[in-house]
């Protein structure tokens, strides 16, 4: 089974390779903010826990999210694998994860981060914000802050990852194309490892 962690700031180009990366290799995508929506729209015991805490401006915690991920890894257990998106955000989202897959007789095969310099992004965040109608991709400081946070709170799961001799750098910049041929090489490479 092929599990990847698609890692990058805001703007990284992380939604667009996603797409293709799960074209490709026939993954399912698993988006926490996708699962939290759907599972409040269903209304069930989760989505409604959820719900009630995003309605009082709570974070959803951990093991709330992590019971999403295996109703979900439940639902496919046919799945050539999986795409982790936006999640872990954390070094104990990644441990959590990791003891989930275990009892699937799974694992991470790979964590690819697209790695952009903030200048790049925030160009490119205020341009995606011109058609998105997303306001926090219309302010440049709100853009700024939002990248800090990724750097201070998230790059620590690269650390993590990268101690399991799972992490890939892949420049973001340049051809989509050739950015999705450096990151189908990586993951072969680790598939095969």
């Amino acid at each position: 089974m092929l599990n990847l962690v698609l890692f990058g700031p805001p703007g990284a180009g992380k939604g667009t390779q996603s797409e293709k990366l799960i074209e490709k290799y026939k993954l399912v995508h698993l988006s926490t903010g996708d699962l939290l929506r759907s599972q409040i729209a269903a209304g069930t015991e989760l989505g409604l826990k959820a719900k009630s805490l995003m309605d009082q401006g709570i974070l959803v915690p951990d093991e709330v999210v992590i019971g999403m991920i295996d109703s979900k890894l439940n639902e496919n257990q046919a799945a050539a694998g999986f795409i982790f998106d936006g999640f872990p955000r954390t070094v104990p989202q990644a441990e959590a994860l990791d003891v989930l897959l275990s009892q699937y007789n799974t694992a991470i095969t790979t964590m690819v981060a697209l790695v952009v310099e903030e200048e790049e992004l925030t160009k490119r965040l205020l341009l995606r914000g011109q058609t998105s109608g997303r306001p926090d991709d219309q302010n440049e400081s709100l853009i700024r802050r939002r990248v800090t946070e990724y750097n201070e709170k998230t790059m620590p799961v690269a650390g993590y990852y990268e101690q399991q001799g799972k992490y890939v750098a892949i420049n973001g910049i340049g051809e989509i194309e050739a950015i999705f041929g450096q990151i189908c090489d990586a993951i072969e490479a680790a598939a095969q490892s």
